[in-house]
């Protein structure tokens, strides 16, 4: 085994040990933090509190108040997502959002600067036909992105449980790896519910 190969064998280990919440020695000195840092890694963030489901009949994407918005205690923990990002190191990073200003509002809350919008990000959940094919865009533009700036992209539940297999809370932070295939590996999750 090469010395890279063997430097890759115990990252994998740790984070497994990580994500199993082993409590040993080593495993603390890799956090998703560190890996997220490490490039090649995004972390997906579902928007913020935003009370109700789904959205209204008449949503318009133009129109923030013809949709289902951050409240006070949503807005709140946006702020605290982004100190979060601070506070482990994350002073700068890229971030994309969804065009619904649920997560245009999460993303800004932030506090990173430009917010991108990238509508492969948009929700499906009203148009689940588009699942398959959007997801499947999402991977491309995950695989073409060059994630060597921390990039953090804001979206929403069904998004990311087509993409990760995974339910994400209000506000929860995934963090995943690319592979070479195009797929992703959830390498940490982190919830931010008070």
């Amino acid at each position: 085994m090469s010395a890279r190969q063997f430097k890759q064998y115990l990252r994998l280990i740790s984070v497994g040990l990580i994500l199993a919440g082993t409590d040993i020695g080593f495993a603390h000195a890799i956090s998703p933090w560190d890996v997220f840092a490490s490039g090649n890694h995004v972390a997906i963030i579902r928007h913020a509190l935003a009370p109700g489901y789904s959205d209204p009949d008449h949503f318009d994407l133009k129109n923030c108040k013809t949709q289902r918005n951050l409240n006070h205690e949503g807005r709140l923990q946006s702020e605290r997502i982004g100190a979060l990002f601070r506070l482990n190191g994350i002073s700068q990073a890229i971030v994309y959002s969804s065009q619904w200003c649920r997560c245009l509002e999460t993303a800004a809350l932030l506090d990173f600067g430009e917010v991108i919008e990238l509508p492969v990000l948009n929700s499906f959940f009203e148009n689940f036909e588009r699942k398959d094919a959007q997801t499947q865009e999402l991977r491309r533009w995950m695989n073409e992105a060059s994630l060597k700036a921390p990039t953090i992209l804001i979206t929403h539940q069904v998004n990311i449980l087509a993409l990760t297999g995974y339910s994400a809370s209000s506000g929860e932070i995934i963090f995943v790896e690319r592979n070479p295939d195009g797929s992703v590996t959830v390498v940490g999750k982190i919830s931010t519910l008070p």
